[in-house]
This record gives C-alpha cells, sequence and structure tokens, in this order.
C-alpha cells in the first residue's frame, strides 16, 4: 500500500507599510513529503532586508532566514534549518525548502525592513 503524506504550506498574504508593499506569489501550496518548494515574495519600494518566518499551530512566529538586499549577506536562524535557504533575485525574494517534511507544515512570512531615511541621529 502506498501512503502519500502532504505537506501543506501557507503564505502570509500582502502586507503594506510606509510605501513598501511585499506579496506572496502564491497564497498556499500543496505537496509531497520529501519534495523540494520555492516560497516567493515580490516587494515594491526600498528595502534593506527581507525576512522568511513561519508559525506553527499555537506557537508564535519563528525566525528563518534573512538576507540583506545590498551585500546579498545571509543571515540564518539558530539553530539553523539546514534543509532551507534563502536567495534574491531584484524585487523577489525566495525561501527555498529542500526535502520537506510534515514538520514543515505551517504558515510562513516574508517581510521586508525599511531602509532607514531622513533623520538618522541618535537622541
Amino acid at each position: 500500500m502506498l501512503l502519500i503524506t502532504s505537506v501543506l504550506i501557507f503564505i502570509l498574504s500582502y502586507c503594506e507599510a510606509n510605501g513598501n508593499v511585499i506579496r506572496p506569489d502564491q497564497p498556499s501550496v500543496v505537496l509531497t513529503e520529501g519534495s523540494s518548494i520555492n516560497l516567493s515574495c515580490t516587494f515594491d519600494g526600498s528595502a534593506y532586508s527581507l525576512h522568511w518566518y513561519r508559525q506553527m499551530p499555537g506557537s508564535r512566529p519563528e525566525f528563518l532566514l534573512l538576507i540583506v538586499k545590498s551585500t546579498k549577506t545571509k543571515v540564518e536562524a539558530s539553530p539553523p534549518h539546514p534543509h532551507m535557504s534563502i536567495s534574491l533575485h531584484d524585487n523577489r525574494v525566495d525561501l527555498e525548502i529542500s526535502s520537506a517534511a510534515v514538520s514543515d507544515s505551517a504558515l510562513y512570512y516574508c517581510a521586508l525592513e525599511p531602509t532607514v531615511t531622513g533623520n538618522t541621529k541618535t537622541l
């Protein structure tokens, strides 16, 4: 008997703040366990860094990865998630999940950190 286990992933829909907009390319994904998937968000406006988080049912959001737009420097969670990676292509940020497991079923958030503009003096 063949048993196929599904991994269900939801991505937070549209978010806007201070003229910066970030939105997922697809609102939900269903895939089979062991598959790989790219979750993508497109953003408008300025951004210093792009972030990915996930939230398991009944839990608070968990930081996964971020990438600094200007340098493409990547920062991982501690402890890291070795089967997850982040990449940036123009105004799109991708989260690649390789060999997805049922434990990856969650609500995923993409977020951006705006570029600081205006008065940057410390008070």
